[in-house]
């Protein structure tokens, strides 16, 4: 996970051939309206992308890899530090969007000494602020506390629909972090270095976040997917797709079904959070040896089901793949009530009080559930870990890979794998929705190898894996049996579906007179 964020001088070196048409129009257009509204040339632009979950679902809070990869949307900030401050005491910022409309223009006067962000205010600004805050921190850290950060003006053009699951926060998090690095001199940002300020400068708007998003904005590769892994910390690596013969890409569909976590998390996602963490506990106390205490790790509560799992095979020799096929056949035979498990069975299970249940793992956030369904949550999760190996080494194996000029069969296999997430997570982990249903049922009668939620589910959006040459046809179908049966905005429609193969991660463009 190291290495300098590049800087390059040529769009394609950022994107693929198929998208430089469309990007070299919106760069110039970014462009053209800096000079216009600042009255000089941008000196260069920060890039960070968004990123989609390949395969992976719900299994990263329970410390198992994930395979996310960078998309073609993405977050542009255009900058240049040609104006002064206001004063001594202060520095300038400028900060503007090319949908002035939705997000107004803001200019501050920020102390030296502290960036002030207000998380309980919805404000665009406070995403750069939050990217500004970060990036400072590592600054003073390398040139001491009275370290004076230089003025910026700065002009965004985001192409990740926003709230669509695509983390188009962590993009921009990302780009503000790398912008202000650069503007203030760093001629190489560390890759990692970054990632480890997003993830925490996030933090700041409120967003908790595991890593992934941030590690898959800054370090995607073109044309490959990335290995996000948890176990023993937080690295990441690049996955490439063989050739394949039709080509491969992938369709990311919007529901425009919303979630929201805070309102539905006691019934939804935190209670997925406390089964599992429960169900970590549960398998511990039954299949490993008396008194062999769950590891704390850093999953949500302080434990997971990688900490079990990784208590039981202690010293084994066992492939991953071998061990998790095991869990499986484990966790039926040791998680038999399929209808769940009291707060009272719970505890006789594991081994202590109805009140250190409660204390232990349902008081950190709340939670509304008669019975925790513990078998279909841990089956999920060794399952989903499981899928996310076979396609990895469907991508990489050499006795796995594609031998001919046609590949369907093997574009098959692969698409087979997403569809088995899809009817994990309907299924097991209850977290699709009828409509997130109806995209992958249309999608895979129009032509998608496979199709499953991505994202925290309940909605948002879908991920199709599909042949180049059936795009169009997927996307009509999906049109005419989906989105015109709903109400939507001309934005909406155009937000609705994007296409995209594997991206690079972060960059930064480094301006000639301000053009590219």
């Amino acid at each position: 996970m190291s290495g300098p964020v590049p800087t390059v001088t040529a769009l394609q070196d950022i994107y693929t051939q198929q998208a430089l048409a469309d990007q070299t129009v919106r760069w110039n257009k970014l462009l053209d309206k800096f000079h216009a509204l600042y009255g000089a040339p941008a000196q260069f632009v920060s890039r960070s992308p968004g990123r989609v979950n390949i395969i992976g679902e719900h299994i990263d809070y329970s410390l198992y890899s994930v395979l996310p990869m960078g998309m073609t949307p993405d977050v542009l900030l255009a900058v240049s530090t040609d104006l002064e401050p206001s004063n001594e005491n202060t520095y300038k910022l400028k900060l503007a969007n090319v949908d002035n409309e939705q997000f107004p223009t803001r200019e501050f006067d920020v102390s030296y000494s502290e960036v002030d962000i207000d998380a309980t205010k919805h404000e665009w600004t406070n995403y750069f602020k939050s990217g500004l805050r970060g990036a400072l921190q590592l600054l003073r850290k390398k040139y001491g506390a009275d370290f004076k950060p230089k003025s910026m003006q700065v002009l965004m053009d985001g192409s990740v629909p926003v709230g669509g699951g695509l983390s188009s926060s962590a993009a921009f998090v990302s780009a503000s972090a790398l912008a202000v690095m650069v503007a203030n001199g760093e001629r190489e940002v560390d890759k990692k270095a970054l990632t480890e300020v997003a993830i925490v400068s996030e933090r700041a708007v409120g967003v908790n976040s595991g890593g992934m998003d941030q590690a898959a904005s800054v370090f995607s590769k073109r044309g490959s997917a990335l290995l996000v892994s948890f176990v023993p910390s937080l690295s990441a690596r690049p996955v490439f797709f063989p050739k394949t013969n039709p080509e491969l890409c992938f369709m990311v569909a919007q529901s425009f079904v919303t979630s929201n976590k805070q309102e539905t998390g006691p019934i939804h996602y935190n209670l997925r959070v406390v089964e599992c963490s429960i169900a970590s506990a549960y398998l511990n106390a039954k299949l490993c040896p008396k008194g062999m205490e769950l590891p704390k790790d850093a999953g949500p509560l302080g434990v997971s089901i990688r900490g079990f799992h990784d208590n039981y095979f202690k010293d084994s020799q066992k492939s991953m793949p071998e061990q998790l096929a095991e869990l499986i056949e484990l966790t039926e035979s040791t998680l038999t009530q399929e209808d769940g498990y009291t707060v009272d069975e719970v505890a006789s299970g594991i081994g202590i009080s109805v009140d250190q249940v409660k204390a232990r793992f349902l008081s950190s956030f709340p939670v509304r559930a008669e019975r925790f369904k513990l078998r279909q949550r841990a089956l999920h999760v060794f399952t989903e870990a499981l899928r996310v190996l076979q396609f990895l080494s469907l991508l990489e194996d050499p006795a796995q890979a594609p031998d001919s000029e046609h590949t369907i069969e093997y574009n098959i296999k692969l698409g087979k794998l997403l569809n088995e997430t899809q009817d994990s997570c309907r299924d097991l982990y209850e977290c699709s929705c009828p409509e997130i249903d109806e995209l992958c049922r249309i999608a895979r009668e129009a032509g998608s190898y496979g199709s499953r939620l991505t994202g925290a589910g309940w909605g948002g959006c879908s991920v199709h894996l599909v042949p180049a040459d059936k795009v169009d046809e997927i996307k009509k179908a999906l049109l005419e049996k989906y989105y015109s049966k709903r109400q939507l905005s001309a934005r909406d429609l155009e937000d609705a579906i994007v296409v995209s193969r594997p991206m690079n991660g972060s960059a930064v463009y480094s301006l000639k007179d301000g053009k590219i």
